[in-house]
């Protein structure tokens, strides 16, 4: 069974955080040990961003992550954090919960955490684009703008059409590196893929506005 995350980033532009990622993890015998498996990456709607992560654990972890992102997504952060923990320490070759403890812990406010919890997904996986942009995140909020780019650029070399990742990137070169021509690029490119953003379209006028002056 495939698992997916569907990503989506909150309306706020100077603060970006992803909502918290809903991995649907395959349940298997209690006997097989968890597996990690290449993930598999497609746009599934225009407005969101599915990866499909292949893996193997037992019913009750299964159970355990699903009551996690529940606690989660009703704002009850610690509790979901703490049954997370629980499930990575029983699958720590599984990516996704790593990336949901580093957003819930940048959620909390927890920088440190969550950049470590991050830094983790990646180790297993590299090229982790929903990975790479929330340490961009955790990055900008920690001031280290270049590593922010890098990080944004990263997931976008993945994949192209990470449309989150592109308005990061945007906004990040417009308010942090005044790196206008960057910005405009990223804003437009971020717009070929989410053509209907009035937000957005805002903030390209603004943009090429200043640049004509």
């Amino acid at each position: 069974m495939k698992s997916t995350l569907h990503t989506t980033s909150l309306r706020s532009r100077l603060l970006l955080l992803s909502v918290i990622g809903t991995f649907a993890l395959a349940a298997c015998n209690a006997t097989t040990k968890p597996q990690r498996k290449e993930a598999n990456i497609e746009i599934q709607e225009a407005v969101g961003f599915t990866i499909t992560e292949e893996v193997k654990v037992t019913e009750s972890i299964r159970l355990q992550y699903y009551e996690a992102l529940r606690h989660l997504r009703d704002g009850n952060l610690q509790l979901g954090i703490s049954i997370l923990e629980q499930v990575t320490d029983a699958a720590p070759t599984v990516t996704a919960p790593k990336i949901d403890l580093g957003v819930a812990h940048h959620r909390m406010g927890d920088l440190d955490r969550a950049e470590e919890y991050l830094l983790q997904a990646l180790e297993l996986n590299s090229s982790h684009p929903v990975a790479l942009n929330e340490l961009g995140i955790v990055y900008r909020a920690t001031g280290r703008f270049a590593e922010a780019k890098q990080r944004y650029e990263a997931a976008i070399d993945v994949y192209p059409g990470y449309h989150h990742a592109r308005r990061n990137l945007a906004i990040l070169c417009d308010l942090y590196l005044g790196d206008l021509n960057c910005a405009l690029n990223q804003y437009e490119a971020y717009m070929a893929t989410v053509p209907t953003d009035p937000e957005v379209e805002m903030w390209i006028t603004d943009l090429r506005n200043r640049m004509a002056k």
